[in-house]
């Protein structure tokens, strides 16, 4: 017999004493060896998508885009606003393609049929109800009173972006205590009729004030039991800072996540800006945001994707899904 035979028999040798020391056949060991189990799947979890990305095709045929959404690998969305529907023809959408509402960004102020956070509890929680959905979001901090109001017809450099520049600056610290009264004030009142706040970052949050800035003002002011965090890790990115490192200092105070990419070209700003890029074709570390996501307590994901994009929209939450959902 040669010495390759010898050495093939072996190994196998090798191998089915392992699987029966393990209790193991064969076959299960060769399952072990198998590609690992997807993040998505293994925690069995639905891939969700914030409306927002193809908001402009779903304010134009709401029933077309969400079932092109489901078509797309999407379960689960998270709405921003309802596109100039009622909240009973929001929901009969969703339910016609098989998708969830889970959650939605809604303003400090209700306006065109929109709700707002203004309304009595009771009014949001109907309107939650028959969306079917527990969780609130508001979207954004509350805009001072102090701060010049943005004249855009005069032209102001940059549009919305430009203005958050100019503001930037002159945002204290106690302009983000009142956004974090604000969320307590709310809190309180929503979680008496069963629903749940939570608040959503961009990039302004990150600008320094002294040796802190918006968030951790928020984080720290805001109480963790009427008061949740979604992170967009794009908008954390594009505000230099670490994800990973933020999810893993505040333990349990984010729930929800924007899965949102961007290029290596973004630069460091306050006024957000950003390249974007669908999932996995960016500069990311998804495998390890993802794992330190759920490992931290985040339980909801949306693929979230800023304009411009290099084609349609429903093309580039199509590449997104196809990534995550292999992702392990």
């Amino acid at each position: 017999m040669k010495a390759d035979d010898r050495n093939a028999i072996h190994r196998r040798t090798v191998l089915k004493a392992a699987a029966a020391g393990l209790g193991l056949a064969v076959p299960a060991l060769r399952a072990l060896a198998a590609d690992p189990v997807p993040f998505f799947t293994r925690h069995h979890l639905p891939i969700g998508l914030q409306l927002y990305t193809v908001g402009a095709a779903a304010r134009k045929d709401l029933n077309g885009t969400l079932a092109k959404v489901a078509a797309a690998g999407y379960q689960t969305v998270e709405l921003a606003g309802l596109y100039g529907n009622s909240a009973q023809a929001m929901r009969k959408a969703a339910d016609d393609v098989g998708l969830k509402y889970t959650s939605i960004h809604i303003q400090p102020k209700s306006q065109n049929g929109e709700p707002g956070f203004d309304q009595p509890p009771e009014v949001l929680a109907a309107a939650m109800q028959t969306l079917g959905l527990q969780d609130v979001v508001l979207p954004m901090f509350l805009m001072p009173e102090h701060l010049p109001k943005p004249d855009f017809k005069g032209g102001v450099a940059g549009g919305y972006a430009g203005y958050l520049d100019q503001i930037g600056p002159l945002i204290t610290a106690d302009d983000w205590k009142a956004t974090a009264s604000f969320l307590n004030t709310k809190g309180a009142a929503l979680q008496k009729v069963a629903l749940r706040l939570s608040y959503h970052n961009h990039n302004v949050e990150f600008r320094p004030i002294g040796d802190t800035c918006g968030l951790e003002i928020l984080l720290q002011e805001t109480d963790p039991n009427l008061v949740h965090f979604e992170m967009d890790v794009g908008w954390v990115a594009a505000g230099g800072a670490d994800p990973v490192k933020i999810l893993e200092h505040r333990k349990g105070r984010f729930r929800m996540m924007h899965v949102k990419d961007l290029m290596a070209t973004t630069k460091t700003n306050y006024a957000m800006q950003q390249d974007p890029a669908e999932v996995g074709n960016g500069m990311l570390p998804w495998r390890k945001i993802l794992d330190v996501a759920y490992a931290t307590g985040v339980r909801k994901f949306f693929v979230e994707q800023e304009p411009p994009f290099k084609g349609d929209p429903l093309d580039s939450i199509a590449i997104s899904a196809k990534y995550l959902s292999t992702i392990a």
